[in-house]
């Protein structure tokens, strides 16, 4: 089955390990293969944009993605965890979706529970920073 991609003028997408830039048109692609890594510029993670500890985990699973060793990544990615987790119990249950994604060699998939992982991370911050502010002004 092929994927169809379109992209916007100077749009970035990975492909494989190419980084392909689209020029100042709209473009669209007709990818075929099997389980070839496609990861479009919206959905990239670099080391400097992942500012979070959930950011990092996305990165790390990111660069399994990609790889064409995913073990590769698997102690940096389970430090990550571990440490998110102590810090908040609560992510278990999106961690154990990516974690089976991972075992099951579905790293797009894991991909796309990481995102939910950001998104739990950025509740729990914005409850955390909503908390500080009613504790200031009592």
């Amino acid at each position: 089955m092929a994927l169809k991609v379109e992209l916007k003028p100077n749009e970035r997408i990975i492909i494989g390990s190419c980084v392909i830039t689209n020029v100042d048109q709209r473009a669209r692609l007709l990818i075929e293969g099997d389980r070839i890594p496609v990861l479009r510029e919206k959905d990239i993670l670099t080391p400097a944009t992942a500012n979070t500890p959930a950011k990092l985990i996305y990165l790390a699973v990111q660069l399994m993605y990609l790889s064409p060793d995913p073990q590769a990544h698997h102690l940096t990615y389970f430090n990550l965890i571990r440490d998110m987790l102590s810090a908040a119990p609560s992510a278990w249950p999106v961690i154990e979706g990516i974690n089976n994604h991972i075992l099951n060699g579905d790293f797009y998939k894991a991909l796309k529970e990481s995102k939910k992982l950001i998104a739990h991370e950025e509740e729990l911050l914005a409850l955390a920073e909503q908390q500080e502010t009613e504790r200031k002004s009592a």
